[in-house]
């Protein structure tokens, strides 16, 4: 905070100072020069727009770009430029609302893209703008070279849990062919440096206070901003809440019993189908899709790249594809295609998430080409993100003891998934240990009411992590109940879409505790896909 050292000072000299205590205010890094780095270089930044490029992007969608330091703690060591796209406000504009739509590793710019219509509501009062994070999309991607020739060694096959000595080895080699692809970001990637750029960006938006909106892996970094600028925090709104304190261990049991009973609903609609390709008995349905995992581990199927098609390929996929309702339709259609043609291309689009990056403003600098983001990015990014922000390291005997341990309750939690999911244990291996700030730090926020959104039929961000994160958040968290299905409220609910958009407009904020009912499951796919990917 700048302050006069004189106590008595002149009248002129006391007006003055006021003006330069409410510059301060609004520039972080001058406000805290004193105290640590100057950053105030980077909070005096103002964002230039332009159209995007590319082709099939939205002709009013703008790009630009941010810089932020690539080490807060020391500035003059190197800066990122991180990669900015919006729709303008079209009624008068209070602001601007930030997006972020998941992941972690997810980029925003391309999902921002597709999902113009499910925001445009937003634009009666706010910018809608969003972003792709440090090491993610343009903004100095990392990879781990999977996918690409500049590393014959590199594969993005999952490690096999069945053999962990041999899995642990295999994703000890991966950490360091990703440090050898990712350059000096990996390092300084993760959710605590993410919400830092976060209000660089508030600043440069020319916004007093934070107007955000995240969905799942974007909870987290939205929870971590309010822990660390909770004076700055606008209207905000977390919807798919993720959890902040459980182990990787506890995180894959929890996913892999959401996911399971997803698949259950998913099936209990599907044998109302004469389509259905696994028939009109629902407890039959289970098991052949077991038995089709099963089959496909032992015998899998090639690819159109003759690459494998495993049955944890299948149970990866499948587990995207469970994110909405909306998308039953489509994921019925892909497995007819798997179990009738052996063609798996259908339920490997869920996987691959089915968007393409636009093009950006040609304002140079240190964003990448859309064609240049290295094709494992999303995977690499969201394993460097989770180990930056996991403290725990266990060394090898440990893992191997969990996993042999575990291997019970996956497969109890679900025959499909379990396995799958068991993998998460290993992830981590061979990284540095992540901080831990976000566990001991990130609790009773002082901040303006913060909107959490919980749904009861997640099958990614269980319910309860919403409860337990309002808990641990305090009396600013006020908690809206979705007695629905799916990923997050907002894509899946109309209940929950107006509740949040007349929160986010015009401040009005259900009572804590509130709910939203189930809806009727409609025809059509969403358009944007907020999501917890790969393991998540």
């Amino acid at each position: 905070m700048l302050c006069t050292r004189r106590r008595h000072a002149r009248p002129a000299a006391a007006a003055t100072t006021a003006v330069l205590a409410l510059l301060g205010a609004a520039l972080p890094g001058a406000a805290t020069a004193a105290h640590g780095p100057d950053l105030s270089r980077f909070y005096r930044q103002r964002i230039i727009w332009s159209a995007c490029e590319g082709d099939g992007v939205p002709r009013d969608l703008q790009c630009g770009k941010v810089t932020v330091p690539l080490d807060y703690a020391h500035p003059d060591a190197g800066t990122l430029d991180l990669a900015m796209a919006r729709y303008r406000a079209t009624g008068r504009s209070r602001g601007s609302v930030l997006l972020n739509f998941g992941g972690p590793g997810g980029a925003g710019i391309p999902q921002l893209a597709v999902a113009r219509r499910e925001f445009m509501p937003l634009t009666n009062g706010y910018d809608v703008v969003t972003f792709d994070p440090r090491g993610v999309g343009r903004s100095s991607p990392v990879s781990c070279g999977a996918g690409t020739d500049v590393d014959p060694d590199a594969t993005d096959r999952p490690a096999d849990a069945s053999a962990p000595r041999a899995a642990l080895e295999q994703v000890r080699r991966t950490a360091e062919r990703c440090a050898r692809h990712s350059g000096p970001v990996l390092a300084h990637i993760g959710t605590v440096n993410a919400s830092r750029d976060l209000d660089v960006m508030r600043q440069a938006l020319g916004d007093t206070r934070l107007n955000y909106l995240g969905f799942s892996y974007g909870t987290r970094l939205g929870a971590v901003y309010a822990a660390q600028f909770p004076q700055r925090v606008g209207r905000l709104v977390l919807d798919g809440v993720d959890t902040l304190t459980e182990p990787l261990t506890e995180q894959g049991l929890a996913a892999a019993r959401g996911q399971q009973r997803a698949l259950e609903d998913f099936l209990d609609w599907c044998v109302r189908d004469v389509a259905c390709p696994f028939g009109q008995d629902a407890r039959s349905a289970r098991q052949q899709v077991v038995q089709l995992v099963d089959a496909l581990d032992k015998d899998p199927v090639p690819t159109e790249l003759g690459l494998p098609f495993t049955g944890q390929d299948l149970a990866g996929a499948i587990g995207q594809a469970l994110f909405s309702e909306r998308q039953w339709p489509s994921l019925e259609q892909a497995l007819s295609r798997l179990v009738m043609e052996d063609d798996p291309s259908g339920v490997m689009r869920f996987a691959a998430g089915g968007t393409g990056a636009p093009g950006g403003a040609r304002s140079g600098g240190g964003l990448v080409e859309p064609e240049d983001v290295p094709p494992d990015n999303l995977a690499a990014a969201l394993t460097a993100i989770d180990c930056a922000d996991d403290p725990d390291r266990p060394g090898a005997d440990r893992i191997t003891e969990d996993i042999a341990r575990l291997r019970g309750p996956y497969e109890e939690a679900s025959p499909v998934f379990g396995r799958h999911r068991l993998t998460q244990v290993m992830m981590c291996y061979g990284r540095p240990r992540g901080t831990d700030f976000i566990r001991d730090e990130v609790r009773s926020v002082h901040s303006a009411k913060m909107l959490l959104v919980g749904t009861r039929g997640d099958p990614a961000t269980p319910y309860r992590w919403t409860v337990e994160t309002a808990r641990r958040l305090g009396s600013s968290a006020v908690v809206l109940d979705n007695r629905g299905e799916g990923h997050t409220g907002y894509g899946n609910s109309r209940c929950v879409r107006e509740k949040v958009d007349s929160f986010l407009l015009y401040g009005e904020l259900p009572p804590n505790g509130s709910s939203c009912g189930p809806e009727p499951s409609p025809r059509y796919g969403l358009r944007y896909r907020p999501s917890r990917t790969g393991f998540r």
